[in-house]
């Protein structure tokens, strides 16, 4: 089995299950959503199957289950496919969430039709591109599956969104576009300064290359500036917050959560590995940029009135702490990045369906038309504060690892900066806490007008989730819950997984780390930099026979 081509059958299937559901008669649209489902399962699994029969950890190969053919040898293009540690979690953390957003998204789009059987082909073609994009070992694939990403997340917001859907859908693509096509100067660039041949732009020929100090500082500011955007950075942060608000649900997770890895990933894979001296020279700015990122994302999510902008806000944060850690240059830090990429992806999926369950169900995005739902929903409401905690890193919960090690590695080399980051761990607590309390504390919520009759107040709720201002509070929360159902059978199948991989990897990181600590290690070596080693000042070292 060690022969098969893995990555290329991990894509082959979804594409293939969003063309069935593409060409579907109209009569049997209905069957879009159990096709995409199941072409989502089968390629998780086909992925389990593929890292525990074809992955090996603690191997010194810099890349496996590698694909190499040619493809425009003319141009020095390759399909050229393999995974390290880095992106296989990310890849593995993609086919979760994949099917995880496409059940959460079941209701979405209406039953029938050409809408119904499109949202969820996109949704199935998003995934193949966020694998490609995590295996390509060749930098020009790399930017083809950078660009193809675009178009399907451009029509989910734009034709399936909410309000101001084709504002943020635009302001995304240009964002994104701009970025990409400054990229693209510079993949050209580092082509030219590479050995060409058939095999010009793979990523094992372009490491090492002596460039000179201005074209490589130049080169890194072009990848680095698009990977910003991806990732995002502040200031290049604006769409964020507009598209997360205007998507679904699932499309925003999806969004956030994976798509949004290919910056700091890119950040990792090329700027690093790529352009080392450059990166080393650029440290200071990218570092302040990271701080920025985490005090400004925080400090904006603690005033937001939108659920979906709140937790947008937060991602702006917590990019940053990954940006940290990648830019720390040691083995803890880098090891504690990495590892907060998929962390952070389950976290952040868990905040965004959640609120999606409450939209809805309320029918608003607006924090302030919400208040004592734990009384009505209280398993929607734990799930939402486990996430929350989460997002905080809670100890005992993944994030909490990942956040740890960041701060421990960053600060031998990055005290002061480190200093601040924390600061961006109290201002978490504030945002995530004042989201449960004004959301989920208090008395029931009270909308309509006045009267008497109970009935009639369970009459009305019956269609909206409202309830009557003149009933006692024990009879508001009754009615309401009559009306509003907790989480369904479907939304628990929905949110198990999110809360176990926070949970699990929270007690038990150590697989993943293990998984993670070799690319790592190599990237270091490639940049030429080590951890910090205290040393021992000469008059205090210890005899070797003394018992003390």
């Amino acid at each position: 089995m060690n022969d098969l081509p893995w990555l290329s059958l991990l894509m082959v299937v979804p594409l293939t299950g969003a063309a069935v559901v593409a060409v579907l008669p109209s009569s049997s649209a209905a069957l879009a959503r159990p096709i995409a489902l199941g072409s989502a399962l089968v390629t998780l699994v086909l992925g389990i199957i593929a890292t525990a029969t074809s992955f090996t950890r603690g191997s010194t190969e810099q890349f496996q289950m590698v694909e190499q053919h040619e493809w425009i040898p003319q141009l020095g293009v390759s399909y050229s496919l393999g995974v390290d540690g880095i992106s296989l979690a990310l890849i593995l953390m993609a086919l979760v969430l994949v099917p995880v957003c496409i059940l959460a998204a079941w209701d979405d789009a209406p039953e029938g039709g050409a809408w119904h059987k499109g949202y969820f082909a996109l949704l199935l073609v998003l995934l193949p591109f966020m694998i490609g994009v995590f295996a390509a070992t060749d930098v020009f694939l790399f930017y083809v599956f950078f660009e193809a990403m675009l178009i399907p997340v451009y029509f989910l917001i734009g034709m399936y969104g909410g309000a101001h859907r084709q504002a943020a859908a635009v302001k995304f693509l240009i964002f994104s576009l701009t970025g990409g096509l400054i990229m693209l100067v510079g993949v050209i660039a580092l082509y030219l300064q590479g050995p060409g041949g058939p095999d010009g732009f793979l990523v094992a020929n372009l490491t090492g290359l002596e460039i000179g100090g201005s074209t490589e500082r130049w080169l890194f500011i072009a990848f680095f500036i698009a990977f910003a955007v991806k990732a995002p950075m502040w200031p290049v942060h604006t769409w964020l917050p507009d598209a997360a608000a205007a998507s679904r649900p699932a499309v925003a997770t999806l969004l956030v959560g994976v798509l949004d890895k290919v910056g700091t990933y890119g950040m990792v894979r090329f700027c690093l590995q790529l352009f080392p001296e450059a990166s080393l020279w650029a440290t200071p700015v990218v570092v302040t940029l990271a701080v920025v990122s985490i005090l400004y994302g925080a400090i904006l999510a603690i005033g937001q009135r939108d659920m979906m902008r709140l937790i947008a806000f937060t991602s702006v944060s917590h990019f940053g702490f990954i940006v940290l850690g990648i830019f720390a240059f040691t083995s803890v830090a880098q090891v504690g990045a990495n590892f907060y990429m998929v962390n952070h992806g389950f976290a952040t999926a868990g905040l965004f369906l959640v609120a999606g369950m409450l939209i809805a169900r309320r029918g608003s995005q607006d924090i302030e038309a919400y208040g004592g739902w734990q009384r009505v929903t209280p398993v929607l409401a734990g799930v939402f504060l486990l996430s929350g905690l989460a997002t905080l890193s809670l100890p005992g919960l993944s994030t909490f690892v990942s956040e740890f090690l960041v701060i421990a590695g960053a600060w031998p080399r990055e005290p002061v900066a480190t200093a601040f980051a924390v600061l961006g761990v109290v201002l978490a607590a504030i945002y995530v806490l004042l989201f449960y309390k004004r959301v989920f504390t208090g008395p029931p919520p009270v909308v309509g007008t006045a009267g008497t009759d109970a009935q009639e107040a369970t009459d009305e709720a019956s269609e909206l989730p409202f309830v009557r201002a003149d009933l006692d509070e024990g009879r508001r929360a009754g009615v309401l819950a009559a009306a509003v159902p907790d989480l369904g059978w479907r939304e628990k199948v929905v949110v198990a997984p999110i809360v176990v991989a926070l949970v699990v990897l929270g007690f038990f990181p150590g697989p993943a780390l293990e998984v993670l600590n070799p690319a790592v290690e190599r990237t270091l070596e490639i940049v030429g930099v080590g951890d910090t080693i205290p040393t021992v000042p000469a008059g205090l070292q210890l005899d070797s026979g003394s018992d003390h």
